[in-house]
């Protein structure tokens, strides 16, 4: 039984779902804005915004933190951009945007995109 058990596995075994929520993080820095199925929107939420609130620390061991964690282009842009635009905030940096369905599987489709 799955009691008090939440997180999506997605098929994935641990490293996999690790590797997939560090390529979509990637993805929605760099871009901005992601579409991607909704189950994986909705985990990638608390993902993104966990390293934003870390790149608000601004100390130069949170900054290279990030840069290992995201690679090189992710974690200067999470660390010089995005944590200093929400400075005053105090979570809430993304939104999930429903769309319809895909055609192919039927998937429920989402965009993810910092507010």
């Amino acid at each position: 039984m799955r009691h008090h058990n939440v997180n999506r596995k997605f098929g994935r075994e641990m490293n996999q779902r690790k590797a997939l929520m560090r390529s979509l993080a990637y993805s929605l820095v760099v871009k901005e804005k992601i579409k991607t199925t909704e189950p994986k929107a909705k985990e990638l939420r608390p993902f993104v915004e966990k390293l934003i609130t870390f790149g608000k620390k601004g100390t130069l061991a949170s900054r290279r933190e990030l840069e290992t964690r995201d690679g090189k282009i992710a974690g200067k842009k999470i660390a010089l951009i995005l944590s200093p635009k929400y400075k005053d905030t105090k979570g809430g940096y993304t939104r999930i945007t429903k769309l319809i369905r895909r055609a192919s599987d039927g998937a429920p489709m989402a965009y993810i995109e910092f507010v």
